[in-house]
């Protein structure tokens, strides 16, 4: 096998495990009526009042859809690969904004130096959009076939 098929076996590989972790994070959120954000924001050390103003009561309606159901949707997109691109970068803004209210520079969290998972995360979802991982045995060479997707090319940029 050369290192070209290593390669994307690796890309797959990654873009799999990541989608069964994000699924999992958003469809348990999803399924828990109880579940919030606004805990998480309320106790944010970085830009408190950007975190406070999401928890605000008009708008964490809002940012728990976001949570609850981006995760979920990013999981799906990267397991069948398609939309990839798009969703990768979106999620990697997600996790940007996760890693910030835990932010007490140059600390993170309580075990972590200025790298925690939420910085791993976001390099590896900007590795599967920089690398188009989800045209490696996933739905994205099919979608790229697709008459929408040939009229407009700036479509299948995103999602194929």
């Amino acid at each position: 096998m050369d290192m070209d098929q290593y390669q994307k076996y690796s890309l797959f590989a990654l873009r799999v495990v990541m989608g069964v972790f994000f699924f999992y994070a958003g469809i348990t959120k999803v399924m828990d009526p109880a579940w919030s954000a606004a805990g998480y924001l309320k106790s944010a050390k970085t830009f408190p009042a950007l975190y406070q103003w999401f928890a605000s009561a008009d708008v964490i309606p809002v940012v728990n859809f976001v949570n609850e159901w981006g995760l979920t949707l990013l999981g799906i997109s990267l397991l069948f690969g398609i939309g990839v691109r798009l969703s990768s970068i979106l999620g990697a803004v997600l996790m940007a904004l996760y890693y910030f209210p835990i932010l007490q520079f140059p600390l993170v969290g309580e075990r972590a130096y200025l790298v925690d998972d939420h910085i791993i995360f976001i390099a590896a979802l900007l590795v599967l959009a920089a690398f188009r991982a989800g045209r490696y045995w996933g739905l994205e060479k099919r979608c790229a076939g697709l008459s929408i997707c040939r009229q407009f090319p700036a479509l299948r940029e995103w999602i194929g």
